[in-house]
């Protein structure tokens, strides 16, 4: 006989959801999804796209499921969507911790620029201003070794407080998680 022929079997209707992430997060958001009801599908985690867009390089594309009628559903989703929030919101942390260093040493490497662009200006002039020449280029080379030491020291001091801002998200979303998990 047919063991398949007895099976009964219920019928279960999934939804679905893509979620595009680091790989280094993919662990990260699967235990968080799982809070939520989602399972992870039959094929895990592809690469994204790199070949069209290299912002896509280190992403993969995360496949879902869960069950369409899933108890607590709403606030399921509201809690999911905290999540995602939060979620982003560390991304967004992550990328401040470098985005001010990084306006600072550029700030002063074109302050820099600009003066020996004076100075060159002065040495070219009829009749050259050698004097200025090597005023202006003193700032000027000191506008140019400068950025290095102030972008390791303000990506330093950024980094530190954007840390403590992100344990705290971190925290969050353990809270979140933790609350979708007993709805489930």
């Amino acid at each position: 006989m047919d063991q398949t022929g007895n099976r009964k079997r219920e019928f279960v209707g999934y939804e679905y959801k893509e979620v595009c992430a680091d790989k280094n997060q993919i662990s990260f958001l699967i235990d968080g999804y799982e809070n939520f009801g989602w399972e992870v599908d039959g094929n895990v985690c592809e690469k994204a796209d790199a070949g069209r867009n290299p912002q896509f390089q280190n992403k993969r594309i995360l496949h879902l499921k869960r069950n369409r009628k899933i108890v607590n559903k709403m606030e399921l989703t509201r809690l999911q969507r905290n999540f995602e929030a939060c979620v982003n919101e560390i991304e967004a942390l992550e990328k401040a911790k470098t985005s001010k260093a990084t306006m600072r040493a550029l700030t002063v490497g074109i302050v820099g620029t600009a003066f020996m662009a004076g100075a060159t200006f002065a040495v070219t002039a009829d009749p050259p201003h050698i004097i200025l020449c090597i005023i202006l280029a003193i700032p000027a080379f000191i506008g140019w070794i400068l950025p290095y030491f102030i972008y390791r020291k303000t990506a330093a001091e950024e980094t530190e407080k954007m840390n403590r801002l992100i344990e705290e998200k971190y925290d969050e979303i353990y809270a979140i998680c933790e609350k979708g998990n007993r709805l489930l």
